[in-house]
């Protein structure tokens, strides 16, 4: 697996756009053989030979995959952690300008991001920092294209799921204000303003209050063997009680949002008491 990620991270380095597209497809295939099992074969009337059709790992599969957690385990490395290359690989198409060949390979690269932040909570805790959040809030800039915005909307659910802090740091850096101004663009399609009314329904969901807070991105961790090292004292469990407390008080509840969100859009108790009745998200709103 190292193999292929240090190939793959040598293509998305590059500023050839077929290498990069190459090693989208490497971290892809990577990525694809972790959530995917075996095919199933399946027979299709046109053809004489069966298909085959590979089917989704269950999250029990995942949890006692060796390959899943060979994978868990490097992406707890800087070296080997995916969701940095590519942002990193972002940053550099973004500043590249917009143009067809370019929008697709930001599209793909936002799709995996995606993937790389549920398929690893931690690396979520690299939007906690301004730059990289402010990276996708330069992606919902009416000048590019609806297929970035929708992807950029998707990636940016992910990088906020069950990730209180990151939430502030996208509060505080205006994001309300991005989303909403996009949303009312005349030039907006429709399809980017559907996103945006699924987002702003995410976002207004309560945060629920965690007893351990998102680890912090790989490279800015203390080893392993200097934790092991020191001995649990009650000073250490004071520490991690007290990092608990702040995160559980660094969260929101849906009014707290809504009276935020109302700074920017009118009519958020609409969308909140829609919220309340359709609970898309099978969540008690409050």
């Amino acid at each position: 697996m190292e193999a292929l990620l240090a190939h793959s991270f040598d293509y998305l380095s590059s500023y050839e756009p077929s290498k990069i597209r190459k090693g989208l497809r490497q971290v892809e295939g990577l990525l694809a053989q972790i959530c995917l099992s075996k095919p199933k074969p399946v027979s299709d009337r046109r053809s004489r030979s069966p298909e085959t059709q590979p089917v989704p790992k269950t999250l029990s599969d995942l949890r006692d995959d060796p390959a899943f957690r060979e994978f868990s385990k490097l992406q707890e490395s800087f070296q080997w952690n995916i969701a940095m290359r590519l942002v990193s690989c972002l940053e550099h198409l973004l500043g590249r300008g917009s143009n067809g060949t370019n929008d697709m390979l930001i599209v793909c690269t936002l799709d995996l991001i995606q993937g790389a932040l549920l398929l690893h909570r931690g690396s979520r805790a690299l939007f906690a920092r301004e730059i990289y959040m402010n990276l996708l809030l330069d992606l919902l800039d009416p000048i590019n294209c609806p297929a970035v915005q929708s992807a950029t909307l998707l990636t940016l659910v992910t990088a906020l799921l069950d990730c209180p802090s990151n939430t502030r740091t996208f509060e505080d850096l205006d994001g309300l204000l991005t989303v909403t101004s996009l949303f009312k663009q005349r030039a907006t399609s429709r399809e980017v303003k559907l996103k945006l009314v699924e987002f702003l329904y995410f976002y207004l969901m309560p945060e629920a209050l965690t007893s351990a807070p998102v680890s912090s991105p790989p490279g800015l961790q203390r080893s392993p063997s200097k934790l092991s090292s020191t001995p649990f004292s009650r000073s250490a469990h004071s520490a991690a009680a007290s990092a608990a407390s702040k995160t559980n008080r660094d969260t929101r509840t849906t009014d707290e949002k809504q009276a935020l969100l109302g700074r920017y859009l009118n009519n958020v108790e609409d969308l909140v008491e829609d919220l309340k009745e359709t609970a898309p998200f099978g969540a008690t709103v409050y």
